[in-house]
């Protein structure tokens, strides 16, 4: 038997590591329903309601009440009953559910965009990423995912109300703090620089306004090879950025596009796409960079206009894209509601 043969052998296959230890959060997505959780309830209708159990608590509505005690204890995909008959199917909240209904601060990065963003970007097991723009958590999410226990992720947030919606929403789907997680207050383009070691990181991941302001930062810290994706809301952005990386020599030609998720509607012969869908939600915009003292290959292509006036840069203001200014008082609430998922006691690990 060959040494790869016998490592596959030898290999555990109940989701523990070889030392023993699971993967963080993997406890928190095991095992029956626990007082402090969020369980997706389902009704005879179909409509779903997201809830945190209680102990002695209920879940309302116009037809009767069910009590949390029903649920906690019960395994997950249980079928329950309220007070006068009707239905409900428990399932825990999956990765996608629970970022569209954890507490919020800002927008978040929509599944369908983090699942891109994770492929196209090729976030690897163990991977070193930098991002800015931390908003509500649900990109860090999904990239400590990717890194795994033994990668790093560094977070840099400009808000510190913000930071803190993501700490809790993090520490709420992991069941504590993540070791891969670091997270840092300040401007990406000054504070990266000084805690990164120039080419030292494999990917970094930008969520913001004027990604194009950073580019100098990113040449320092990302690695030969490595990939600069960014995601923007609107058309001047993209463009903008685009044109940035392009001028500065220092990356790849820049590729981008958007993404559109439509659901279908089955039922018997009835099959045909749904109404409403997922569309633009931003687009993403990929590079790489070139090893140090290499210029890019120019791409040939018909002359067009590439200069910006004031009027063009005011177009991305956060007024002009509608975006919505936050109270304090929403914030302050969100960060609450955030850091009280992190209640809940973890089933014990398994080490057999």
């Amino acid at each position: 038997m060959s040494s790869e043969t016998a490592a596959e052998a030898a290999a555990p296959t109940t989701g523990v590591a070889a030392n023993g230890t699971q993967p963080v959060g993997a406890a928190r997505r095991r095992g029956p329903f626990r007082e402090g959780e969020r369980v997706q309830l389902t009704d005879e209708r179909g409509r779903m309601n997201t809830i945190s159990l209680e102990s002695g608590g209920a879940f309302h509505t116009h037809r009767g009440f069910l009590n949390h005690d029903e649920i906690i204890g019960k395994a997950d995909g249980s079928v329950v009953v309220n007070n006068v008959g009707q239905q409900y199917q428990t399932l825990r909240p999956l990765l996608s559910d629970f970022v569209l209904s954890m507490p919020r601060g800002a927008a978040v990065v929509y599944p369908k965009d983090a699942g891109q963003i994770v492929t196209m970007a090729d976030i690897f097991p163990g991977a070193r990423v930098v991002e800015a723009g931390v908003g509500s958590g649900a990109l860090s999410i999904s990239l400590l995912r990717a890194v795994g226990d033994n990668g790093y992720l560094h977070s840099f947030e400009r808000r510190e109300e913000f930071a803190d919606i993501a700490r809790g929403n993090v520490e709420t789907i992991f069941g504590g703090p993540h070791p891969a997680w670091k997270i840092s207050l300040g401007d990406f383009q000054e504070e990266v620089v000084r805690s990164e070691a120039p080419g030292s990181v494999d990917r970094v991941v930008l969520d913001m306004l004027a990604p194009w302001e950073c580019l100098d930062a990113v040449a320092t810290v990302l690695a030969p090879g490595g990939v600069w994706i960014n995601y923007v809301a609107t058309v001047t952005q993209l463009s903008r950025t685009a044109e940035a990386i392009r001028a500065d020599g220092r990356f790849t030609e820049p590729d981008a596009w958007e993404s559109m998720v439509r659901g279908w509607h089955l039922e018997g012969l009835a099959v045909r796409p749904d109404h409403r869908m997922v569309a633009h939600t931003g687009f993403l915009l990929v590079t790489r960079r070139l090893a140090d003292g290499v210029t890019g290959i120019s791409v040939k292509r018909r002359p067009s206009k590439t200069g910006f006036n004031e009027e063009d840069v005011n177009a991305w203001t956060p007024g002009a894209v509608g975006e919505r200014l936050v109270s304090d008082k929403k914030l302050r609430r969100a960060a609450r509601d955030a850091i009280a998922g992190t209640n809940v006691k973890d089933e014990p690990e398994i080490t057999n």
